[in-house]
């Protein structure tokens, strides 16, 4: 049980991370749009398998935070701040008007090297896993041992995978409607992210 509750915490924590418009994902629009689907796939597995060493880095930095009572309850109230600056930032966000697709040009047969290069100069992924671990081990829901550890980095892989492969599967359809989504996903996340460090608050206090 332990096992799968740490694989759809991966999964789903890293599909909803990702689901909003950014560079990885109008960039996977982009190469579908231009190059066709193989090439997509090229470009998801090569930034799906730079989240393998980023997942597995911010649960190591977390473990070490963790094992380190002192400073557990001051990562608590930061993640308290960084949930709250999260639903302000969707907030703002489901705000702005329809996105443009604007990426770096990527060649057919550089696909798989984009995918791996973009992934890597992602500075939001790591922290994002570490907030996400944080939260989960503050509420005695994350396991540090190996094994479980090594199925939320699957899970987490396995959904930036799966996004990925929806922003190119449904291209045309995003294109258009870009706005609206980008709006509506925008609003649900600023919910969640409200509701989360709400939570947190509560659990700090009693």
């Amino acid at each position: 049980m332990i096992l799968v509750s740490h694989f759809f915490f991966g999964l789903i924590f890293s599909f909803l991370g990702s689901i909003t418009p950014s560079m990885l994902n109008m960039t996977a629009l982009k190469i579908t749009l231009e190059n066709g689907k193989k090439e997509l796939n090229k470009y998801v597995i090569g930034v799906s398998l730079v989240v393998l060493p980023q997942a597995y880095v911010a649960v190591f930095l977390t473990k070490q935070i963790v094992e380190n009572p002192s400073i557990i309850e001051t990562l608590e109230k930061v993640g308290i701040v960084i949930f709250f600056f999260l639903s302000y930032y969707f907030y703002s966000e489901s705000k702005k008007s329809k996105i443009k697709i604007e990426t770096t040009d990527v060649k057919r047969e550089n696909a798989f090297l984009a995918g791996i290069t973009l992934s890597a100069l992602n500075m939001f992924s790591i922290p994002f896993y570490f907030g996400i671990v944080a939260t989960l081990d503050a509420f005695n829901l994350f396991n540090f041992d190996v094994i479980p550890v090594l199925f939320f980095i699957l899970g987490s892989t396995i959904g930036t995978f799966y996004i990925l492969y929806l922003y190119g599967k449904f291209a045309n359809f995003i294109q258009k409607k870009t706005g609206k989504l980008t709006k509506d996903i925008n609003i649900i996340l600023s919910i969640l992210t409200a509701f989360v460090a709400v939570l947190s608050v509560i659990k700090l206090i009693f």
